[in-house]
């Protein structure tokens, strides 16, 4: 069975389904910085290198690990974005 088939089984289950839904918006913040850094054509070395900081601490902002605007703010200039933030 393949992970994407066992996912959708499992989303299946109100708990697993719960705990997921909880997580959704690390994974949006997560695709979309890769997304961000991807059409820049930059590798997460580069990205750390532009914001003085190591490859590790780019590892942990994409991943949503206590990340501050401050460094999506960062993160987005060094990519040549910018930052937006929408709620709702």
């Amino acid at each position: 069975m393949q992970m994407k088939d066992l996912h959708k089984q499992s989303l299946a289950d109100p708990a697993y389904k719960e705990a997921y839904d909880a997580l959704e918006g690390k994974f949006s913040l997560a695709s979309e910085l890769i997304r961000a850094r991807t059409r820049a054509g930059l590798t997460q070395a580069q990205v750390a290198e532009r914001m003085g900081t190591k490859q590790s601490a780019i590892s942990r902002i994409e991943a949503g690990r206590n990340v501050s605007v401050e460094k999506l703010r960062d993160y987005a200039k060094a990519v040549g974005g910018n930052l937006f933030i929408q709620i709702g």
